[in-house]
């Protein structure tokens, strides 16, 4: 008898061994929808304008932090990290990318080993988890995530987490999907990912309490689906995936069953 693997067990797979960066709905090494603006309807969308998407969810995020120069910011789950030496290079800022991951941050490490000589100790990769973070108490000016919180089970002690490293004063910023309101248990039928747990859904409202009852004040919640499913969906559209349980993403956006958000606080 094989023994079933775990949630946690499915994301570690899917982001390890099986390298979710490198599926063609993905492009550049970044791994998120993207924030899109005016792409030209009467043509295909081109491989650089569906990675400069991804580096704009990275900049809009981030934009959100306000950060100074030189000031310290953790990304939670970094992936492969060309983000946050996105982050790191466009912001003048000192970047750790933190991620649960061996297998990612040694493709973090090499990917990324120009920019990381380039910008020395301005770019850094840590092991650890969003719910226990490798970082002293009051350590950083801002922590960040791009669409990953969907992969956290226990989001409460997220916050907490952010609360405890954040200097007071501090701001966090994160973009990724929720639910609008109560969930849609049709939701884990329509998209494949929901149903074993690798995404966890829950209504944004239920975050941003999480957020306030951890100590964090200025709780805002900013829906930019717009900018976000019907774009990616025509990507997706011209890809070997067009078939695929991916275009149900806009079809869940449109029947008011998720929605894509970027979450502020501030300590």
């Amino acid at each position: 008898m094989t023994q079933e693997t775990s949630p946690q067990e499915r994301r570690d797979l899917m982001y390890g061994e099986q390298d979710l960066s490198s599926l063609t709905i993905f492009s550049g090494s970044f791994i998120n929808y993207g924030y899109w603006s005016d792409v030209d309807p009467d043509r295909p969308i081109t491989v650089d304008e569906r990675t400069e998407s991804q580096a704009e969810m990275y900049r809009r995020v981030v934009s959100r932090l306000e950060p100074g120069l030189g000031e310290r910011l953790l990304e939670l789950g970094c992936g492969i990290g060309v983000g946050a030496a996105l982050v790191a290079r466009e912001f003048g800022v000192m970047v750790t990318g933190v991620d649960r991951s061996d297998e990612q941050l040694e493709r973090a490490r090499r990917v990324n080993a120009e920019a990381i000589a380039e910008l020395a100790d301005r770019l850094t990769f840590q092991k650890g988890s969003v719910t226990e973070l490798p970082s002293a108490d009051n350590a950083v000016e801002g922590v960040y995530a791009v669409e990953m919180l969907q992969h956290v089970d226990d989001l409460a002690q997220t916050a907490r987490e952010v609360q405890r490293v954040l200097r007071p004063g501090g701001r966090f910023a994160t973009a990724a999907f929720f639910a609008p309101d109560a969930v849609e248990p049709s939701l884990s039928e329509l998209i494949e990912t929901i149903g074993p747990g690798i995404d966890v859904i829950r209504p944004v409202g239920e975050f941003a309490a999480d957020l306030s009852e951890a100590g964090l004040e200025d709780v805002e919640v900013d829906p930019i689906g717009e900018h976000v499913w019907p774009y990616f969906d025509r990507w997706v559209a011209q890809t070997e995936y067009a078939d695929s349980w991916g275009r149900n993403w806009l079809r869940c956006y449109e029947n008011g069953w998720i929605d894509y958000y970027i979450v502020t606080a501030r300590r």
